[in-house]
């Protein structure tokens, strides 16, 4: 079996990296790399993507690969606690540091605003009292330091740069 391919972000990592292992390591294998190459405490977790808890660090990769690789995420924090405040109101949820800015945005604006897919398509999650507008793929762990594991979203309207949607005022 070939390599896999592992793309990973975390705590002092912001963008999306790329590593190659075999299939035989461990998980703990990755951790030892990752937390040596980005400086990351020891005390550090992997989770995979969009997964709530940290992964068992004696499972090995290729158990856990697809064909596509994996998607990870090194972390002190075991959850994010996420505020995203949209006209005057405010949601709060803990997620692991693994999940992605479209799943917070998906949740915050589709489960708790009660906006269609459409509408919640026209907006987009920005960092409180920033201008930053990470992208959806995003993990939200890479926008926190690992000393505050909290991070504070507005959902606002998507700003379109060549004028109307073609939808109609």
């Amino acid at each position: 079996m070939k390599s896999i391919d592992l793309f990973y972000q975390g705590e002092g990592v912001g963008e999306i990296a790329h590593i190659e292992l075999e299939p035989d390591a461990t998980f703990a294998i990755l951790k030892s790399l990752l937390a040596d190459k980005h400086g990351v405490a020891a005390d550090a977790m992997l989770f995979l993507e969009d997964e709530d808890e940290p992964i068992d660090e004696a499972v090995l990769l290729k158990d856990r690969a697809t064909a596509k690789g994996l998607k990870v995420h090194i972390h002190r924090c075991r959850h994010i606690e996420v505020t995203v405040m949209f006209n005057n109101e405010t949601v709060e949820r803990r997620f692991a540091p693994g999940a992605t800015v479209a799943r917070v945005k998906r949740w915050a604006a589709e489960h708790k605003f009660g906006m269609s897919g459409e509408d919640a398509g026209e907006h987009v999650l920005q960092i409180a009292g920033t201008h930053d507008r990470p992208a959806p793929g995003t993990h939200i762990g890479a926008l926190t330091d690992g000393k505050v594991c909290a991070l504070a979203f507005d959902l606002v309207a998507d700003e379109r740069v060549n004028g109307a949607s073609g939808a109609g005022a």
